[in-house]
């Protein structure tokens, strides 16, 4: 199983063909998900955008991404932070990894489902014992 990271995901919501032309030729061999938190991430940086429009024409911009946003979403399979990817993320808290509070989310659910983590990040997620994770850009 391959687990998208929040900023791969930004990457292809971006569509900056350049950075990401690697990425989308590796994703078409493989189904990928993603997890809530990723989503949590994500919708947050939105309603910021939203809510830093001054007018009326920014905000119907910042809606029509919104739903973009929403659309792409549909056709993900999201991954919950369930009981297991909990007990997992306490335990690699308690090892005080330098890395941030959801990073260390993703990485738990990443390692309760035995899934390999596809993110530009790798200097913060190799930090986290037992997770996987590949940079594909």
């Amino acid at each position: 199983m391959i687990i998208l990271d929040t900023d791969c995901l930004s990457l292809l919501e971006r569509e900056r063909l350049l950075e990401s032309s690697k990425l989308i030729n590796s994703l078409e061999r493989h189904q990928s998900d993603t997890t809530i938190i990723s989503f949590e991430e994500q919708m947050r940086g939105w309603l910021s955008f939203i809510a830093r429009c001054k007018t009326l024409e920014e905000q119907v911009v910042g809606y029509e991404r919104l739903h973009r946003f929403l659309e792409s979403y549909r056709k993900t399979p999201v991954l919950d932070f369930d009981e297991n990817a909990a007990a997992i993320f306490r335990e690699l808290k308690a090892s005080r990894p330098r890395i941030g509070t959801m990073d260390l989310k993703i990485a738990a659910i990443t390692i309760s489902t035995k899934a390999i983590l596809v993110t530009r990040n790798l200097s913060d997620f190799e930090q986290v014992p037992g997770l996987r994770a590949e940079d594909w850009t």
